[in-house]
């Protein structure tokens, strides 16, 4: 093995070599130009005119040769008919000669008028009505080639999109009159007839035609449209089942107007095994890094039917070694839609914390952190999801349920049967990992009654809203809501699982605070001492609001405020948290690292502040 010096001695004679072959290899210019009196647009536009400068003898004599026409052309394409040049052109023996252009751009054209017709039944459509209010040119503007090049390709690619495959210009010109610096646009189209989607085939897969069939997100021999292409593809994308997707309009292949589609599908691996390795921060009661584990199974196609699976299996130990797990597992089976009707059964066992424990410490006069508190919890769901009209998602389910757990040193072991109904609805301003726009908002209830097969009566509801929008393109706002109630008698309070509490505190919560370390207390005294425990409430109100900044379109700063709590009858102690952020929008999405500063001191908790990495969209 060579010794540390030497290794770095051939590190950097690796990373130099490079460096120094490049800079030997690197050609002196043969001809500089500079270019004055005309607007930056002009200049980069004559720049672009001119093409790359010449590297021999032999093109800069070509280069020298066309630049007058080069220059007029670059002119002209913006406007300017009766510009002047001025080349004076210093050569020298050694080194690169210097070309200098003194340009005098003179009076521009203007439009005139801008004649835009459509011949045909696009001609009705409202995308081309649409499209007609937005186009950038107009009468009386400076005229610009490159801008009429665009409308022109625009109004031809939107016929295209919508299916007039035979559309062409039957007129598409510029005139100019130099005499009195004026010109006219007249783009005359001929769209003829609208194509419509004709049989879709798929190739790759084995499942029931049926069931493809219902992604068609178009009726059979509809009118053609570049967007219901794009929506068949999204369809067969969002079920999971297919790592390859290619839908193809066999324009070529089109008879009586009716164009077939051809779906080529590549399905993904019977079985994946997905590793994850991390640390959790700012989310634990005593504020230092948790290492956490996972492995997931998944079937993304058990059958010709679309059944997949999904099973998950977490770790996580805590600073005062306290282990957590989860073991769950779900079964999906489409019913009337491969994506709008599917019914889940779920099987889990879960370990998982809660709260604050803590004891006092007479000699120091205050509490010391022990833990949290402990549930082991075990379910069995039964779940359907519809997509209604208007986007919204509707559930249903029962619930089976054992959780045991510990407080003020009794053990409970409650069983629930929960009936259960939701209904959400998420509406995104764009399809990025960011969105710029948009909200969600989610309704809750579950409900459990011994007559049913539970250990109390106990009606569980909740409603949250988060709200995204973006001003003036730099400035974001974020707005967060989450509310909870638990209707249940007095005497039954103690078992209600920690599962089905309310406890706030966390990335998602309020920040500041650890993940689920905030809410109401109860004291008992033990041969150990006194027992101070943050058991959670029947009740939960947590407000959030958050400015963002864009440095650049990747980097955002923000500044937050947290408030609310979780609380019991007649005890409600807002807590509020304030703090900084700054986020990357990484190609995975945003990476938001935040700094919480709580400002309230709690039962177990001085003024706290947190570290919080976090990372995904909110939408």
């Amino acid at each position: 093995m060579l010794p540390f010096r030497p290794i770095v001695f051939l590190l950097l004679l690796v990373m130099i070599a490079p460096m120094t072959a490049e800079a030997k290899t690197k050609k002196k210019p043969w001809l500089t130009v500079e270019v004055t009196g005309v607007d930056e647009g002009l200049s980069r536009n004559i720049y672009a005119h001119l093409g790359s400068l010449p590297e021999n003898d032999a093109q800069r004599r070509a280069f020298l040769f066309t630049v007058q026409d080069n220059v007029n052309a670059a002119l002209e394409s913006m406007g300017y008919y009766h510009g002047t040049l001025e080349q004076e052109l210093q050569r020298h023996d050694k080194g690169p000669w210097v070309l200098d252009l003194k340009i005098t751009p003179g009076p521009a054209v203007h439009l005139l008028w801008v004649d835009i017709q459509v011949d045909g039944k696009f001609r009705n459509s409202p995308a081309f009505e649409q499209w007609l209010t937005k186009v950038k040119i107009r009468p009386g503007d400076v005229l610009n080639q490159g801008s009429y090049e665009e409308v022109k390709s625009q109004l031809l690619a939107l016929a295209l999109s919508k299916g007039y495959f035979n559309a062409r210009y039957v007129t598409s010109r510029i005139t100019v009159n130099r005499d009195v610096n004026t010109a006219t646009i007249t783009l005359h189209l001929n769209s003829g007839p609208r194509y419509r989607f004709g049989e879709v085939k798929f190739e790759g897969t084995d499942l029931q035609p049926d069931m493809l069939q219902q992604l068609i997100p178009f009726k059979p021999y509809s009118a053609y449209s570049t967007q219901k292409v794009g929506n068949l593809n999204r369809e067969l994308l969002d079920t999971g089942y297919f790592s390859n997707i290619k839908v193809i309009p066999q324009i070529e292949q089109a008879s009586h107007t009716q164009v077939p589609i051809s779906v080529q599908l590549t399905p993904k691996p019977a079985n994946t095994i997905d590793l994850g390795i991390g640390v959790e921060i700012g989310n634990t009661s005593e504020n230092k890094p948790e290492p956490k584990a996972s492995v997931t199974w998944r079937t993304p196609k058990i059958n010709s039917y679309g059944h997949s699976q999904e099973t998950t299996i977490e770790w996580s130990r805590d600073s005062l070694a306290q282990d957590s797990y989860r073991f769950q597992s779900t079964y999906t089976i489409p019913l009337t839609h491969p994506l709008d009707d599917r019914l889940q059964i779920k099987l889990g066992l879960l370990k998982d914390r809660y709260g604050v424990v803590q004891v006092y410490d007479p000699d120091a006069r205050e509490f010391d952190t022990t833990g949290q508190l402990e549930s082991t919890k075990g379910f069995v769901e039964v779940l359907r999801q519809q997509r209604l009209k208007g986007n919204w998602l509707l559930g249903y389910s029962v619930q089976g349920l054992q959780e045991s757990y510990k407080q003020s040193g009794q053990e409970y072991d409650p069983r629930y049967v929960l009936f259960g109904a939701g209904i959400q609805k998420t509406k995104r301003g764009d399809n990025t990992l960011d969105p710029k726009s948009g909200y969600r908002s989610t309704y809750s209830i579950q409900y459990a009654d011994p007559s049913l097969g539970s250990e109390i009566r106990l009606t569980k509801m909740q409603a949250s809203y988060l709200w995204v929008d973006t001003f003036f393109s730099k400035h974001r706002l974020v707005a967060r809501l989450d509310l909870g109630i638990n209707l249940v008698p007095d005497e039954d309070l103690a078992r209600v699982p920690p599962s089905l509490r309310y406890f706030a505190g966390g990335d998602n919560s309020i920040r500041g605070y650890g993940y689920q370390e905030l809410g109401p207390t109860i004291d008992t005294e033990t041969p150990e001492g006194t027992l101070r425990e943050v058991i959670g409430g029947r009740y939960l109100a947590v407000g959030s609001l958050e400015y963002q900044y864009y440095l650049t379109p990747s980097w955002r700063l923000a500044a937050f405020v947290d408030a609310g709590n979780a609380f019991d009858k007649n005890e409600f102690k807002p807590v509020v948290a304030v703090g900084p952020g700054i986020h990357w929008i990484s190609p995975v999405g945003p990476i938001k690292l935040d700094v919480g500063f709580g400002l309230n001191k709690t039962a177990t908790l001085d003024r706290s502040w947190r570290i919080h990495l976090t990372m995904g969209s909110v939408l």
